[in-house]
Order: structure tokens, then sequence, then C-alpha cells
């Protein structure tokens, strides 16, 4: 062959292979980094009280997504064209927040969707602003990336993107640890690099001088559809949490998925394209442990009482189904639970899942 030909050739794909090589780096270095088990920072005040045996514990759980309020918040990813939230209706909605937790008095608190570093929410950390309005007790805490990347170049983001989740205690935290899991499998490397990395947040708060409660903090996948994603992340929660060591165990997050059959048939064609119309995947948690809402709640004449999301696609501040929850083993004892609806339709698309237990 023409040596000439040959080095004509040759030039460009290594130009291209080069290119390659470049974005493969830029991609890996620039966005999150995780191992599938690894521990994470603890804040902890001095001289914190520890849980005692037989004593009740309210647990908070709320998706408050990034402080972007429920008007106006049909965004990109859900077929939607409204801007990200304003300085001013995110500074309403955290102190409307703030309100509800120092009016409900939980003693854990586990939250989804809080911004910190991104461009959408003005690269603020949502947290801190959050801990300087709640009493001091709240300062013993957890947190864990599932979005971080320093650009992603959406024409709705063009930017960084930091979302984390969230545990507080006013009780003391002895250790933290992130689970990773699995991804949608079919997107390709490099969207899976740009999406958010699903992810559980574990935290220990240890109850007298030899026992443990374990909470999981967790928002499973969204816009899974014609996968096993979702089925598979179910497998791995109950794996983490209750397979190995079932006892005093606490889960709650947004898991995106509904209860049942019934609940499927109530949504609006738009809502039923987001989830299995062959059953729900989170059958296998529903039948091994018991949960707020319960399986009788949500199939019963009040079953609207205990829906926890409004649908961005339709205009009111109006839930139509329960996608969120609360976990529990059975050594724990209800008190009461309850979805509170009253005040907080316009807060976030989800509503907060409370529930109020006594520790064996």
């Amino acid at each position: 062959m023409n040596t000439k030909f040959t080095k004509f050739i040759l030039w460009p794909i290594m130009f291209l292979g080069l290119l390659a090589g470049l974005l493969f780096a830029w991609l890996y270095f620039s966005t999150l980094r995780v191992k599938d088990v690894q521990p994470e920072n603890i804040v902890s005040l001095p001289n914190v009280p520890t849980l005692q045996s037989g004593q009740a514990i309210k647990v908070l759980s709320w998706n408050v997504q990034f402080l972007a309020g429920n008007e106006n918040n049909h965004f990109f990813f859900d077929d939607g064209e409204d801007t990200w939230p304003s300085s001013g209706t995110r500074q309403k909605i955290l102190k409307q927040i703030a309100e509800v937790i120092i009016a409900e008095q939980p003693d854990v608190i586990l939250l989804q969707e809080v911004d910190e570093g991104a461009k959408r929410t003005e690269y603020e950390d949502q947290l801190a602003a959050l801990l300087a309005l709640l009493p001091r007790e709240y300062g013993n805490h957890a947190s864990t990336f599932y979005w971080q990347a320093n650009f992603v170049p959406h024409p709705s983001l063009m930017g960084a993107v930091g979302m984390k989740l969230s545990t507080l205690s006013k009780y003391q935290i002895t250790r933290a640890t992130r689970h990773a899991l699995t991804g949608i499998g079919s997107q390709s490397w490099i969207i899976q690099q740009m999406n958010p990395k699903r992810a559980v947040l574990e935290t220990h708060l240890p109850i007298g001088d030899s026992k443990t409660l374990r909470l999981f903090n967790t928002h499973l996948s969204a816009f899974a559809q014609n996968s096993d994603t979702m089925q598979v992340q179910v497998k791995q929660v109950m794996d983490l949490t209750i397979k190995n060591q079932p006892g005093n165990v606490i889960i709650g997050g947004d898991f995106n998925l509904l209860p049942s059959s019934y609940a499927y048939s109530l949504l609006d064609d738009q809502g039923k394209s987001y989830y299995n119309p062959n059953g729900t995947e989170l059958s296998p948690m529903l039948n091994a442990l018991n949960s707020i809402p319960s399986v009788d709640n949500m199939s019963g004449q009040d079953h609207a009482d205990w829906f926890t999301y409004s649908p961005n696609h339709i205009s009111a501040a109006s839930p139509d189904r329960t996608i969120d929850y609360l976990f529990y083993s059975s050594d724990l004892t209800l008190v009461k639970g309850k979805v509170r609806s009253h005040d907080t339709p316009l807060i976030s698309d989800h509503l907060p899942v409370i529930g109020m237990f006594t520790l064996p």
C-alpha cells in the first residue's frame, strides 16, 4: 500500500481515537465515582443522646424536590417546559419545610432530592440552609450524593449538578454507608455517567449499649420502563435491609413504584405509562415488611388519604398515587402512621410520610 495513503488514513484515525479518549477521561473524572459500598462522613454534635430500649421514635421521610415547590414545576425530565425555581421560591419552600419539621418534631428525618452545588439551584447547599432553620438538636447527620457532575450538556441544565440523600437525627449516629444500586442497563455508558447513580444511605443509631437501629434512606430509579431495573433495585434493597440482619430496621424514601394493580387502574394514561402494567415490582417488600401506608390503607375506602405524589403534568397540586413509603421490621411496634397532606401539597410534589414506632 502507498505510504502516503497509509499516513493519510492513519492520522485521522489516530486523531479521532485521541478525541474519544479525551471524552472518556472527561466523563470519567467529571462525574460521580462511587464504589459498590463505601463509608460516608458523619457530622455529630457533642454529648448526643442515645436511643434506649422501649422508647418511642418518630421518623419523617420526604422527597423535597430540591425546594422547587409544587407550582410551575413541570420540568424537562417529565416532558415539561417550566424553568428552574427562583431564589425567592426556594427560600419560601425552605421555610415551609422547616415549619413542618418543627411542628412534627421527628427524631429522624430522611430527605431525598437535596441539592448541593447544582447550577439549577444556584450552587446552594440546601441541607446547610435547612439546618440553619431547624433546632440545633438536628445537627447529627449524614449524606450521600446520587447525582453529581461538573457539567451536563443538556439544554435545560448546561452546568453542574449535585443532589443527595440526607439523614438527620436527634440521636447519636455511629455509622453511615453508601450502597450503590444498579442503574438502567438500557442506557448507554455515556448517559449513565450523566444521569443519577441511585443509592441507599444506611445509618446506624445505637440503642442502649448493645443494639442498633438501622435506618435506610433511598430514592429508586424513575423512567425505567421496559427494563428489569426496578425489580433488581427492590431486590438489592431487600438484600441490604432484611436478608442478613432482619431486626430493628426502618427503610424510607421515594420508591417510584405503585403498591398494586388497583393503584395503577386509578391513573390517567400518562400516569400509567411510568409503571409496569403487569404488576408492581414492589410486591416482595410489601409482602415481607410492614409499611406506612399499609396495604390495607392503600386498598381501602380511604386510599386517597394515603397518596404521596402529585403528577407534574397536571397543573393542580392534587395527589393521585402512592410511591413514597416507610417500611419497618416486625420487632418495631407501630404507634401511628400518616401522610401529612393538609398543608404540604404545594411545598413539594411529594408529601411527607411519618411514622411513630416503639423500639423493642
